[in-house]
């Protein structure tokens, strides 16, 4: 599984790095992702961050 923050969307809540902080990091004020593929893991943790975030600003293939 492969995720993606849109950038141009992002409002940089931080609420994807509190849920999934092995996926997810705030680079200035904006997330960003730092695993090129999802752990499988952090799976139920990157779709709850996608799920959860307020703009749709995370894509997941």
């Amino acid at each position: 599984m492969k995720v993606k923050v849109d950038a141009d969307l992002c409002v940089g809540c931080g609420l994807c790095v509190n849920v999934c902080p092995e996926v997810f990091e705030m680079n200035d004020d904006k997330a960003v992702v730092i695993a090129e593929t999802v752990p499988a893991a952090q799976e139920d943790a990157c779709k709850q961050a996608k799920d959860e975030c307020p703009v749709e600003a995370i894509g997941i293939e």
